[in-house]
């Protein structure tokens, strides 16, 4: 009944905002995958990972689309609620879909329910300069923030497709800007995506929150990745920033444990999973 205080007496106390705050300023890195059904979240949590995201790419690898645009706030919610009851220890995220927060009033109202009806500790958005006033508003509510930078798969129609982000000088300073300006308005972790390596590191010494990255090199605060991508569920050609943890592994909860060690060693991810 009273979950809280069952927590007091784990082993790992649950991870929180001040977890991952304390895990940047002590140099200790920052172990996260997406997870989409219960089943999988157990497997997580029992493997150590510090945070869990539910992402809207749940559009493409559990529901085939293309790419996470058809993904709704309800969908959402229904894999975040799943999840949700296979965690105890990790740090549950979610994304907001597309078009769920294109003002302040109604990424508050979605952000409400992804937490009251899904269990979510924290929301995600994709922005950058335009979502400074939501970032603000969300904040001013209480609501943990991830904003999401570099490549930003909502607006992979508007870029021309999944690409490295930033490689030229004027969009580097303006990711780097942008990404200090969201810290200030309230996010309390940045996720940095398809980023050249240099700035990966220059923006995660730029920022007092935790930055998690995702294809943004070694020298970020974290890492994450597709569960489905490492567990080498996923068919065709994968992202050169994926590596398989099942390849010398019998079961998906020892690719999993490969994966929390080889983040917090620093052995992934290697040069060959980075840019340039």
């Amino acid at each position: 009944m009273y979950t809280q205080l069952e927590q007091r007496g784990m082993p790992e106390p649950p991870v929180n905002v001040a977890t991952l705050g304390k895990m940047k300023a002590e140099g200790e890195r920052i172990a996260c995958l997406t997870c989409y059904d219960a089943s999988f979240a157990v497997l997580l949590d029992a493997a150590g990972m510090d945070l869990v995201l539910v992402g809207d790419s749940l559009g493409m690898v559990i529901q085939g689309h293309d790419t996470t645009v058809p993904v709704t706030v309800s969908d959402i919610i229904y894999h975040t609620r799943n999840v949700a009851r296979g965690l105890r220890r990790a740090f549950l995220v979610a994304d907001m879909p597309f078009m769920s927060y294109t003002n302040p009033n109604q990424a508050l109202e979605n952000a409400v329910r992804m937490m009251q009806e899904g269990g979510a500790m924290m929301i995600k958005l994709e922005g950058g300069e335009g979502q400074l006033q939501i970032v603000e508003h969300l904040a001013r509510h209480d609501i943990p923030v991830c904003a999401h930078i570099g490549l930003k798969p909502q607006s992979v129609h508007k870029i021309g497709g999944f690409r490295v982000q930033g490689r030229e000088p004027d969009k580097a300073r303006e990711m780097t800007e942008s990404a200090k300006r969201l810290q200030d308005a309230g996010a309390d972790v940045v996720l940095l995506e398809c980023v050249p390596n240099e700035l990966g590191k220059g923006i995660t010494e730029t920022l007092d929150v935790p930055v998690i990255g995702i294809g943004a090199g070694p020298d970020v605060d974290g890492q994450i990745l597709v569960l489905y991508d490492i567990l080498n569920i996923t068919q065709g050609r994968t992202p050169k920033f994926v590596r398989n943890f099942m390849a010398g592994h019998d079961a998906p909860l020892e690719a999993v444990h490969a994966f929390v060690k080889a983040v917090k060693t620093r052995e992934y991810p290697a040069p060959e999973h980075c840019f340039s």
